[in-house]
């Protein structure tokens, strides 16, 4: 059954460089578990409430691939670099 990873950025970016040196983190560091980007930091239209200032969205096969892949050593040792550029919440979804 498929499983959804879903990071929302709340606010603003406040610190572009740390924000970079994730992404580079894990470009440099990719790991094993296979997964299909959905959203990627693209426009988010508001229906009800206050929305994200950023979506990522990813589809894994499993909840434990999702997790597997949140907690690889090498997305772990980026993790620190996207808290530290702004407030974000994560969370795995079960599909149907």
């Amino acid at each position: 059954m498929p499983a959804y990873l879903i990071v929302n950025r709340i606010g603003p970016l406040k610190d572009a460089e740390q924000f970079a040196e994730y992404q580079r983190k894990i470009r440099a560091n990719p790991s094993s578990v296979r997964f299909k980007p959905l959203a990627l930091y693209g426009d988010v239209e508001p229906l009800e409430g206050e929305p994200p200032e950023a979506v990522v969205m990813l589809q894994f096969e499993s909840m434990e691939d999702a997790k597997a892949w949140y907690d690889d050593p090498g997305y772990q040792a980026a993790l620190p670099h996207r808290l530290a550029a702004g407030e974000y919440q994560a969370f795995i979804v079960k599909g149907v």
